[in-house]
């Protein structure tokens, strides 16, 4: 098993240089889940240990039975571990009450989803309050910051459409904008571009990589490697534990932005 430490060092445009180490998005220690499936115990995650700073780009993979779902439900506070400890900044999640992780999804995580979760009768810029609508925050500053959060995403001229009337790119962008909308800890997308033509995945690629240039942290679960070469760093699961967490090169995601863009650049020419 080889386990490299990964770590990047993006930080905001506005940002000051740190003078010391920066501080965790989020510390997995030892993290054990099991579930009993009628007699049997299932050992979904067995010990698994790795650190993500703030402003990290973390592609998180593995295949099935590798408990890359079971991590994510951990990483979602949507689930608490059997043993060991999950923090986001300083706060252990396996403490928590389910009230108190309720608080923590709509608060201090971000959410992407492969089928983009959103509510049909509200409009983008209602879609992109949804997290705030869960802490009594509907006011009209509320509302400009979701404005300007569908424009930074390209939807400027679509703030009143609903869902069905949005493409799956666009509908994404929605979601990447609602993710932000609560300033989080970090930004968790699951398989963000599964349903997505090559086109539209580099569009939303694109999104990420600008997003972590101005310090957003991002831990994105997939199964595509030219996705996960988009990242700063993969961590692969297998069997449950750490298999390999290491860095990309710089050169190996710029060689995949350029291959993605020539791609891009042959399926437009054909149309």
């Amino acid at each position: 098993m080889s386990v490299t430490d990964a770590y990047g060092t993006t930080e905001s445009q506005n940002s000051p240089k740190p003078t010391g180490p920066r501080r965790l998005a989020t510390s997995i220690r030892d993290l054990t889940k099991e579930y009993v499936l009628k007699s049997e115990t299932v050992r979904a995650l067995r010990g698994v240990s790795f650190d993500v700073p703030e402003g990290d780009y973390v592609a998180i993979m593995g295949p099935s039975g590798s408990g890359k779902s079971t991590l994510l439900n951990m990483l979602g506070c949507l689930d608490k571990p059997t043993a060991g400890s999950l923090c986001l900044g300083d706060d252990d999640i396996s403490k928590m009450t389910d009230d108190q992780l309720a608080d923590i999804r709509s608060q201090r995580i971000g959410f992407v989803f492969q089928s983009y979760n959103l509510i049909q009768q509200l409009s983008v810029v209602e879609n992109i309050q949804v997290p705030l609508y869960y802490q009594g925050k509907l006011g009209p500053k509320e509302r400009q910051r979701a404005i300007e959060l569908a424009t930074r995403v390209g939807l400027g001229d679509r703030l009143d459409h609903r869902p069905n009337q949005l493409s799956g790119g666009q509908q994404q962008r929605v979601a990447i904008a609602r993710s932000l909308v609560n300033d989080p800890f970090f930004v968790l997308a699951d398989e963000p571009t599964g349903n997505l033509d090559s086109i539209t995945t580099d569009e939303i690629l694109a999104i990420f990589d600008q997003l972590n240039e101005e310090g957003r942290t991002i831990i994105l679960v997939t199964h595509e490697d030219d996705v996960a070469l988009r990242a700063k760093r993969i961590v692969r699961l297998k069997d449950g534990m750490l298999h390999t967490d290491e860095p990309v090169a710089e050169s190996d995601r710029e060689a995949m932005r350029e291959r993605h863009a020539r791609a891009v650049a042959e399926l437009r020419a054909r149309e």
